[in-house]
Protein backbone atom coordinates (compact mmCIF):
# COMPACT_ATOMS: atom_id res chain seq x y z
CA UNK A 1 0.00 0.00 0.00
CA UNK A 2 1.39 3.38 -1.03
CA UNK A 3 0.88 6.32 1.34
CA UNK A 4 -0.13 9.39 -0.61
CA UNK A 5 2.01 12.38 0.29
CA UNK A 6 0.94 15.84 -0.90
CA UNK A 7 3.36 17.75 -3.13
CA UNK A 8 2.48 21.16 -1.71
CA UNK A 9 3.49 20.63 1.91
CA UNK A 10 1.80 19.06 4.94
CA UNK A 11 -1.71 17.90 4.24
CA UNK A 12 -4.35 20.11 5.74
CA UNK A 13 -7.26 18.11 7.08
CA UNK A 14 -10.56 19.48 5.88
CA UNK A 15 -14.14 18.41 6.19
CA UNK A 16 -17.12 19.41 4.09
CA UNK A 17 -20.64 18.44 4.98
CA UNK A 18 -22.52 21.31 3.39
CA UNK A 19 -24.00 22.23 0.06
CA UNK A 20 -22.24 23.94 -2.79
CA UNK A 21 -23.22 27.44 -3.87
CA UNK A 22 -25.88 27.64 -6.57
CA UNK A 23 -27.45 24.32 -5.61
CA UNK A 24 -31.22 23.94 -5.75
CA UNK A 25 -31.63 22.14 -2.41
CA UNK A 26 -32.92 18.62 -2.82
CA UNK A 27 -33.38 18.99 -6.58
CA UNK A 28 -30.30 17.06 -7.73
CA UNK A 29 -29.44 13.58 -6.49
CA UNK A 30 -25.74 12.66 -6.21
CA UNK A 31 -24.26 10.04 -8.54
CA UNK A 32 -22.29 7.18 -7.02
CA UNK A 33 -18.90 6.41 -8.59
CA UNK A 34 -17.23 3.42 -6.89
CA UNK A 35 -18.53 4.29 -3.46
CA UNK A 36 -18.06 8.06 -3.84
CA UNK A 37 -21.16 10.24 -3.92
CA UNK A 38 -20.67 12.95 -6.52
CA UNK A 39 -23.07 15.87 -6.57
CA UNK A 40 -24.46 18.82 -4.60
CA UNK A 41 -23.68 18.66 -0.90
CA UNK A 42 -20.73 16.32 -1.46
CA UNK A 43 -16.98 16.90 -1.38
CA UNK A 44 -15.84 18.06 -4.83
CA UNK A 45 -14.56 15.17 -6.97
CA UNK A 46 -11.25 16.26 -8.53
CA UNK A 47 -9.90 14.61 -11.68
CA UNK A 48 -6.28 15.05 -12.71
CA UNK A 49 -6.45 14.81 -16.51
CA UNK A 50 -3.24 13.08 -17.57
CA UNK A 51 -4.77 12.66 -21.03
CA UNK A 52 -2.00 12.19 -23.58
CA UNK A 53 0.61 14.10 -21.59
CA UNK A 54 2.57 10.85 -21.33
CA UNK A 55 3.69 11.49 -24.94
CA UNK A 56 3.24 7.79 -25.70
CA UNK A 57 5.79 6.80 -23.04
CA UNK A 58 4.37 4.30 -20.52
CA UNK A 59 7.00 5.17 -17.92
CA UNK A 60 5.93 8.80 -18.12
CA UNK A 61 2.30 7.72 -17.74
CA UNK A 62 3.20 5.93 -14.51
CA UNK A 63 4.94 9.07 -13.26
CA UNK A 64 1.72 10.99 -13.94
CA UNK A 65 -0.22 8.51 -11.79
CA UNK A 66 2.18 9.06 -8.89
CA UNK A 67 2.12 12.83 -9.38
CA UNK A 68 -1.69 12.90 -9.39
CA UNK A 69 -1.86 10.75 -6.25
CA UNK A 70 0.59 13.07 -4.49
CA UNK A 71 -1.66 16.07 -5.13
CA UNK A 72 -4.53 14.24 -3.37
CA UNK A 73 -6.68 14.29 -6.50
CA UNK A 74 -9.55 11.78 -6.42
CA UNK A 75 -8.90 10.35 -9.89
CA UNK A 76 -6.38 10.42 -12.71
CA UNK A 77 -7.76 10.16 -16.23
CA UNK A 78 -6.16 8.98 -19.44
CA UNK A 79 -7.44 8.77 -23.02
CA UNK A 80 -7.90 5.68 -25.16
CA UNK A 81 -8.20 5.63 -28.93
CA UNK A 82 -7.40 3.64 -32.02
CA UNK A 83 -6.15 6.36 -34.32
CA UNK A 84 -7.47 4.67 -37.47
CA UNK A 85 -10.98 4.77 -35.97
CA UNK A 86 -10.67 8.34 -34.70
CA UNK A 87 -9.41 10.53 -37.55
CA UNK A 88 -8.92 10.33 -41.28
CA UNK A 89 -5.42 10.29 -42.68
CA UNK A 90 -5.97 13.77 -44.10
CA UNK A 91 -7.36 15.42 -40.93
CA UNK A 92 -5.36 18.63 -40.27
CA UNK A 93 -4.17 19.64 -36.85
CA UNK A 94 -6.14 22.23 -34.89
CA UNK A 95 -4.51 25.62 -34.51
CA UNK A 96 -3.39 25.02 -30.93
CA UNK A 97 -1.96 21.64 -31.96
CA UNK A 98 0.13 23.31 -34.66
CA UNK A 99 1.40 25.78 -32.07
CA UNK A 100 2.35 23.03 -29.62
CA UNK A 101 3.57 20.24 -31.93
CA UNK A 102 4.66 22.00 -35.12
CA UNK A 103 3.22 22.03 -38.63
CA UNK A 104 4.68 18.70 -39.75
CA UNK A 105 2.15 15.91 -40.22
CA UNK A 106 -1.55 15.94 -39.43
CA UNK A 107 -3.72 14.71 -36.59
CA UNK A 108 -3.23 11.07 -37.58
CA UNK A 109 0.55 11.11 -37.17
CA UNK A 110 0.35 13.13 -33.97
CA UNK A 111 -2.25 10.88 -32.33
CA UNK A 112 -0.70 7.60 -33.49
CA UNK A 113 2.39 8.44 -31.47
CA UNK A 114 0.23 8.94 -28.38
CA UNK A 115 -1.72 5.66 -28.40
CA UNK A 116 -1.60 3.30 -25.42
CA UNK A 117 -2.43 -0.39 -25.78
CA UNK A 118 -5.12 -2.21 -23.76
CA UNK A 119 -2.35 -3.97 -21.82
CA UNK A 120 -0.79 -0.62 -20.95
CA UNK A 121 -4.13 0.72 -19.73
CA UNK A 122 -4.56 -2.38 -17.55
CA UNK A 123 -1.10 -1.74 -16.09
CA UNK A 124 -1.97 1.89 -15.34
CA UNK A 125 -5.25 0.88 -13.70
CA UNK A 126 -3.40 -1.55 -11.43
CA UNK A 127 -0.93 1.20 -10.54
CA UNK A 128 -3.82 3.52 -9.67
CA UNK A 129 -5.27 0.93 -7.32
CA UNK A 130 -1.91 0.61 -5.56
CA UNK A 131 -1.56 4.40 -5.35
CA UNK A 132 -5.11 4.75 -3.96
CA UNK A 133 -6.37 6.96 -6.75
CA UNK A 134 -9.23 6.19 -9.11
CA UNK A 135 -8.36 5.30 -12.71
CA UNK A 136 -10.60 6.93 -15.31
CA UNK A 137 -10.32 7.07 -19.07
CA UNK A 138 -11.97 8.73 -22.06
CA UNK A 139 -12.80 6.42 -24.98
CA UNK A 140 -12.87 8.10 -28.38
CA UNK A 141 -14.27 5.22 -30.45
CA UNK A 142 -16.09 1.90 -30.03
CA UNK A 143 -13.06 -0.38 -29.60
CA UNK A 144 -11.92 1.72 -26.66
CA UNK A 145 -15.40 1.62 -25.12
CA UNK A 146 -15.30 -2.17 -25.28
CA UNK A 147 -11.76 -2.30 -23.86
CA UNK A 148 -12.59 -0.03 -20.92
CA UNK A 149 -15.79 -1.93 -20.18
CA UNK A 150 -13.82 -5.18 -19.97
CA UNK A 151 -11.22 -3.46 -17.82
CA UNK A 152 -13.91 -2.40 -15.35
CA UNK A 153 -13.49 1.34 -15.57
CA UNK A 154 -15.36 3.12 -12.74
CA UNK A 155 -17.11 5.53 -15.10
CA UNK A 156 -16.94 6.55 -18.73
CA UNK A 157 -15.70 10.08 -19.33
CA UNK A 158 -16.97 11.46 -22.65
CA UNK A 159 -14.98 14.25 -24.27
CA UNK A 160 -16.62 17.38 -25.62
CA UNK A 161 -15.67 16.23 -29.12
CA UNK A 162 -18.19 13.38 -28.76
CA UNK A 163 -21.12 15.14 -27.07
CA UNK A 164 -22.89 15.05 -30.45
CA UNK A 165 -21.64 11.53 -31.34
CA UNK A 166 -24.95 9.71 -30.89
CA UNK A 167 -23.72 6.21 -31.90
CA UNK A 168 -20.84 6.39 -29.41
CA UNK A 169 -23.13 7.67 -26.65
CA UNK A 170 -25.55 4.79 -27.28
CA UNK A 171 -22.68 2.30 -27.05
CA UNK A 172 -21.48 3.81 -23.79
CA UNK A 173 -24.99 3.99 -22.30
CA UNK A 174 -25.67 0.29 -22.76
CA UNK A 175 -22.61 -0.62 -20.66
CA UNK A 176 -24.43 0.28 -17.45
CA UNK A 177 -21.71 2.49 -15.95
CA UNK A 178 -21.83 6.09 -14.70
CA UNK A 179 -21.03 8.71 -17.35
CA UNK A 180 -19.24 12.05 -17.00
CA UNK A 181 -20.03 14.11 -20.10
CA UNK A 182 -18.13 17.25 -21.10
CA UNK A 183 -20.11 19.86 -23.02
CA UNK A 184 -17.54 22.15 -24.64
CA UNK A 185 -18.38 23.64 -28.06
CA UNK A 186 -22.05 22.66 -27.60
CA UNK A 187 -25.32 24.52 -27.60
CA UNK A 188 -27.84 23.79 -24.86
CA UNK A 189 -29.95 21.83 -27.33
CA UNK A 190 -26.97 19.69 -28.36
CA UNK A 191 -26.42 18.91 -24.69
CA UNK A 192 -30.12 18.08 -24.36
CA UNK A 193 -29.86 15.61 -27.25
CA UNK A 194 -26.85 13.94 -25.60
CA UNK A 195 -28.62 13.73 -22.23
CA UNK A 196 -31.72 12.20 -23.87
CA UNK A 197 -29.58 9.65 -25.69
CA UNK A 198 -27.72 8.59 -22.55
CA UNK A 199 -30.79 8.51 -20.32
CA UNK A 200 -32.84 6.62 -22.88
CA UNK A 201 -29.94 4.15 -23.04
CA UNK A 202 -30.09 3.50 -19.30
CA UNK A 203 -27.81 6.13 -17.73
CA UNK A 204 -30.63 7.93 -15.89
CA UNK A 205 -29.47 8.71 -12.34
CA UNK A 206 -25.82 8.03 -13.22
CA UNK A 207 -24.95 11.08 -15.33
CA UNK A 208 -22.69 14.03 -14.49
CA UNK A 209 -22.30 16.98 -16.88
CA UNK A 210 -19.16 19.10 -17.09
CA UNK A 211 -19.32 22.69 -18.29
CA UNK A 212 -16.26 23.20 -20.48
CA UNK A 213 -14.61 25.72 -22.78
CA UNK A 214 -12.81 23.74 -25.48
CA UNK A 215 -9.89 26.09 -26.04
CA UNK A 216 -6.33 25.20 -25.06
CA UNK A 217 -5.77 27.33 -23.08
CA UNK A 218 -9.15 28.92 -22.41
CA UNK A 219 -9.35 32.58 -21.41
CA UNK A 220 -11.05 33.64 -18.19
CA UNK A 221 -13.30 36.07 -20.03
CA UNK A 222 -14.96 33.09 -21.75
CA UNK A 223 -15.21 30.80 -18.70
CA UNK A 224 -18.95 31.60 -18.30
CA UNK A 225 -19.22 29.89 -14.91
CA UNK A 226 -22.91 30.81 -14.64
CA UNK A 227 -23.51 28.07 -17.21
CA UNK A 228 -22.89 25.55 -14.39
CA UNK A 229 -26.16 26.60 -12.78
CA UNK A 230 -27.88 26.69 -16.18
CA UNK A 231 -26.99 23.06 -16.86
CA UNK A 232 -28.03 21.95 -13.39
CA UNK A 233 -31.39 23.70 -13.61
CA UNK A 234 -32.12 22.44 -17.12
CA UNK A 235 -31.16 18.79 -16.66
CA UNK A 236 -31.41 18.12 -12.91
CA UNK A 237 -28.08 16.29 -12.76
CA UNK A 238 -24.79 17.05 -10.96
CA UNK A 239 -22.62 19.52 -12.88
CA UNK A 240 -18.86 20.10 -12.77
CA UNK A 241 -16.27 22.05 -14.69
CA UNK A 242 -13.53 20.87 -17.04
CA UNK A 243 -11.03 23.70 -16.67
CA UNK A 244 -8.64 24.66 -19.47
CA UNK A 245 -7.76 28.09 -18.08
CA UNK A 246 -4.11 28.66 -17.24
CA UNK A 247 -2.57 28.04 -13.83
CA UNK A 248 -5.06 27.49 -10.97
CA UNK A 249 -7.43 29.53 -13.10
CA UNK A 250 -11.18 29.32 -12.67
CA UNK A 251 -11.44 26.01 -10.81
CA UNK A 252 -11.98 27.29 -7.24
CA UNK A 253 -14.46 29.88 -8.53
CA UNK A 254 -16.30 27.11 -10.37
CA UNK A 255 -16.71 25.22 -7.09
CA UNK A 256 -18.12 28.40 -5.53
CA UNK A 257 -20.51 28.57 -8.51
CA UNK A 258 -21.77 25.06 -7.81
CA UNK A 259 -19.35 22.69 -9.59
CA UNK A 260 -19.21 19.30 -7.86
CA UNK A 261 -16.49 17.93 -10.17
CA UNK A 262 -13.30 19.64 -11.32
CA UNK A 263 -11.18 18.25 -14.15
CA UNK A 264 -7.76 19.82 -14.73
CA UNK A 265 -5.01 18.80 -17.15
CA UNK A 266 -1.82 17.59 -15.44
CA UNK A 267 1.69 17.51 -16.90
CA UNK A 268 5.10 16.93 -15.41
CA UNK A 269 6.55 19.77 -17.50
CA UNK A 270 4.55 22.44 -19.36
CA UNK A 271 7.46 22.99 -21.76
CA UNK A 272 7.29 19.46 -23.17
CA UNK A 273 6.36 19.05 -26.80
CA UNK A 274 2.81 17.76 -27.14
CA UNK A 275 -0.71 19.03 -27.83
CA UNK A 276 -1.90 19.53 -24.24
CA UNK A 277 1.13 20.38 -22.09
CA UNK A 278 0.76 24.14 -22.57
CA UNK A 279 -2.82 24.16 -21.23
CA UNK A 280 -1.95 21.91 -18.28
CA UNK A 281 -0.64 22.52 -14.78
CA UNK A 282 2.37 20.93 -13.12
CA UNK A 283 1.98 18.85 -9.94
CA UNK A 284 2.78 21.63 -7.46
CA UNK A 285 0.16 23.94 -8.99
CA UNK A 286 -2.44 21.18 -9.06
CA UNK A 287 -1.76 20.49 -5.40
CA UNK A 288 -2.19 24.14 -4.51
CA UNK A 289 -5.42 24.28 -6.54
CA UNK A 290 -6.83 21.26 -4.70
CA UNK A 291 -5.90 22.77 -1.34
CA UNK A 292 -7.67 26.02 -2.29
CA UNK A 293 -10.77 24.08 -3.30
CA UNK A 294 -10.83 22.21 0.01
CA UNK A 295 -10.42 25.48 1.89
CA UNK A 296 -13.21 27.02 -0.20
CA UNK A 297 -15.49 24.11 0.62
CA UNK A 298 -14.93 24.75 4.31
CA UNK A 299 -15.68 28.44 3.79
CA UNK A 300 -18.91 27.66 1.89
CA UNK A 301 -20.25 25.74 4.88
CA UNK A 302 -23.70 24.17 4.97
CA UNK A 303 -25.78 27.26 4.18
CA UNK A 304 -27.66 27.28 7.50
CA UNK A 305 -27.65 30.76 9.03
CA UNK A 306 -26.79 30.43 12.73
CA UNK A 307 -24.05 31.63 15.10
CA UNK A 308 -20.85 29.68 14.68
CA UNK A 309 -19.08 28.22 17.73
CA UNK A 310 -16.51 31.01 17.61
CA UNK A 311 -19.29 33.64 17.54
CA UNK A 312 -21.20 32.41 20.57
CA UNK A 313 -18.91 34.01 23.17
CA UNK A 314 -18.86 37.25 21.16
CA UNK A 315 -22.65 37.13 20.90
CA UNK A 316 -22.92 37.18 24.70
CA UNK A 317 -20.51 40.12 25.03
CA UNK A 318 -21.20 42.21 21.93
CA UNK A 319 -24.96 42.05 21.46
CA UNK A 320 -27.26 44.07 23.74
CA UNK A 321 -29.79 43.57 26.49
CA UNK A 322 -32.60 45.68 27.90
CA UNK A 323 -31.24 47.65 30.88
CA UNK A 324 -32.87 50.07 33.34
CA UNK A 325 -32.18 53.78 32.82
CA UNK A 326 -33.12 54.39 36.48
CA UNK A 327 -33.83 52.39 39.58
CA UNK A 328 -37.11 50.56 38.91
CA UNK A 329 -38.73 49.45 42.14
CA UNK A 330 -40.62 46.18 42.54
CA UNK A 331 -44.29 46.76 41.68
CA UNK A 332 -43.63 49.75 39.39
CA UNK A 333 -44.91 49.68 35.81
CA UNK A 334 -42.08 49.69 33.28
CA UNK A 335 -42.37 52.50 30.71
CA UNK A 336 -40.49 52.97 27.43
CA UNK A 337 -38.42 55.83 28.83
CA UNK A 338 -37.25 53.52 31.65
CA UNK A 339 -35.31 51.26 29.26
CA UNK A 340 -32.13 51.40 27.19
CA UNK A 341 -30.33 48.83 25.02
CA UNK A 342 -26.75 48.19 26.14
CA UNK A 343 -24.11 45.49 26.17
CA UNK A 344 -23.69 42.72 27.30
CA UNK A 345 -26.23 40.41 25.68
CA UNK A 346 -26.76 38.26 28.76
CA UNK A 347 -30.33 39.40 29.52
CA UNK A 348 -33.55 39.99 27.61
CA UNK A 349 -32.59 41.18 24.12
CA UNK A 350 -33.93 44.35 22.47
CA UNK A 351 -36.51 42.20 20.71
CA UNK A 352 -38.35 41.94 24.05
CA UNK A 353 -38.82 45.74 24.25
CA UNK A 354 -42.50 45.87 23.24
CA UNK A 355 -43.38 42.88 25.43
CA UNK A 356 -41.83 44.44 28.53
CA UNK A 357 -43.49 47.86 28.23
CA UNK A 358 -46.54 48.11 30.53
CA UNK A 359 -45.48 45.14 32.65
CA UNK A 360 -44.64 45.47 36.36
CA UNK A 361 -41.24 44.78 37.87
CA UNK A 362 -41.32 41.92 40.40
CA UNK A 363 -37.92 42.79 41.87
CA UNK A 364 -35.93 45.99 42.27
CA UNK A 365 -33.97 46.61 39.05
CA UNK A 366 -31.01 48.94 39.72
CA UNK A 367 -29.92 51.63 37.26
CA UNK A 368 -27.96 49.92 34.44
CA UNK A 369 -29.28 46.59 35.66
CA UNK A 370 -29.87 43.97 32.96
CA UNK A 371 -33.47 42.75 32.73
CA UNK A 372 -34.14 39.02 32.77
CA UNK A 373 -37.38 37.06 32.42
CA UNK A 374 -37.50 36.86 36.19
CA UNK A 375 -37.48 40.68 36.47
CA UNK A 376 -40.99 41.06 35.02
CA UNK A 377 -44.51 39.98 36.05
CA UNK A 378 -45.73 38.37 32.80
CA UNK A 379 -49.24 37.25 33.88
CA UNK A 380 -50.49 40.63 35.08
Amino acid sequence: MVTRQPVFGPEQETSFAGSTAGEATGAVAPVEIVGRRVGPGQRCFIIAEAGVNHNGDLALAHQLVDAAAATLADAVKFQSFVTEELVTGAAPKAGYQVETTGRAGGQFEMLKALELTPAQHAELKAHCEQAEIQYLCTPYEHASVEMLDRLGVAAFKVASTDTTNIPLLRDIARRGRPVILSTGMCTLEEVAQAVRTLEDGGVRGRLVLLHCISAYPAVLAEANLRAIATLGQRFGVPVGFSDHTLDIGASPWAVAAGACVIEKHLTLDRTMKGPDHRASVEPYTLGVMIRKIRELEMALGDGIKRPTPSELQNKLLMQKSLVARRMIRAGETIEAHDLACKRPGSGLGPGWFDRVIGKRAVVDIPKDGVLSEGSVEWMA
